[in-house]
């Protein structure tokens, strides 16, 4: 393992009972990392997760955590890794401010207030709605400063402005230079969020890399259109076509789509102001990573026959 390695997984197996859910997975997570975990329902992201945490015991492969056994040495590494999970509960009577206590041996108002749980501490479990809950849980994933802190599925539930509030954690987190190893469906979470994404199908690593280096890989073309004007004829379209980026330009109808890269967005933009013109209806597209992990999935549908894509487009939307 190393030295800069928070988490180490070589060749990872996990059954329930003759289901296959983590087929030989790797993973490595180094210090200061925000690794985002992403793929469908059922490819396994979870239950890696808890066997990183040592919830579950693996069938076979090896795990290091902060460089200790996640099952032989579960009390050491209990007090280091911070975590929310999707399988989280807590007592229906158990108010907030007493599972804070009970998580950390203190108060902690400021995470309280910058949740928006504040004036909910005296209130029981029972009684926070969905949202609340999250928030809760996240307030007790980070509550003591772990070194490493997993959370999966984080936003589910929030609204938009809680949301934003939680983006701002994780952010604030990597500022602080801890590592954080993230589940999610959203892929605009990952994409703003991590330093790095893993995508997982059927238990096992289809491709991993910077957001934007996967965007790159998978992506479909970025795309500049707009309409033709009187005063703007098709002799701009040759000059279009020798940008950098470009690699096609077609014309309909006085309809024009500039399709390449994304560098080449911005080279159309300039050159339409350079010629003193910015169209009216002038349109730009980017591939994103959910075009990314879609196109890689589709690349991989001879051996996805167990999953079902419309769950994952519905999820990451």
């Amino acid at each position: 393992m190393s030295e800069i390695d928070v988490v180490t997984v070589r060749g990872l197996v996990k059954s329930y009972g003759r289901r296959l859910v983590v087929d030989g997975l790797d993973l490595e997570v180094a210090r200061g990392e925000v690794v985002g975990l992403i793929g469908a329902n059922g490819a396994g992201k979870t239950t890696t997760v808890e066997c990183i945490q040592g919830l579950r015991r693996p069938d076979g492969g090896s795990l290091r955590v902060l460089g200790l056994d996640p099952m032989t040495d579960a009390d050491r590494l209990r007090g280091l890794v911070g975590s929310q999970l999707q399988s989280a509960g807590l007592p229906d009577r158990l108010r907030v401010g007493e599972a804070v206590r009970l998580f950390s041996g203190r108060g902690s108002e400021e995470l309280l207030e910058q949740f928006g749980l504040l004036e909910r501490r005296r209130s029981a479990f029972a009684s926070l709605s969905g949202g609340e809950r999250q928030r809760l849980f996240l307030v007790l994933a980070l509550v003591n400063r772990p070194p490493l802190v997993i959370l999966d599925e984080l936003t589910q539930g929030l609204d938009p402005a809680a949301r934003r509030s939680v983006w701002a954690a994780i952010e604030q987190l990597r500022t602080d230079g801890m590592t954080v190893l993230l589940v999610t469906h959203e892929l605009d979470e990952a994409e703003q969020l991590c330093d790095r994404v893993v995508a997982i199908r059927a238990g096992r690593v289809l491709d991993s890399g910077t957001p934007a280096e996967l965007v790159d890989r998978y992506g479909r073309s970025a795309t500049v259109s707009f309409t033709l004007s009187v005063d703007h004829s098709l002799e701009m379209l040759p000059r279009l076509g020798l940008l950098p980026g470009v690699s096609d330009v077609r014309e309909q109808a006085g309809k024009v789509t500039v399709s390449g890269t994304r560098a080449a967005v911005a080279h159309v933009g300039a050159e339409l102001v350079a010629a003193g013109w910015v169209p009216p209806d002038l349109a730009a597209r980017v591939p994103s990573l959910e075009d990314a992990l879609l196109s890689l999935l589709e690349r991989d549908r001879d051996s996805m026959s167990d999953l079902e894509e419309p769950e994952l487009i519905g999820a990451t939307r």
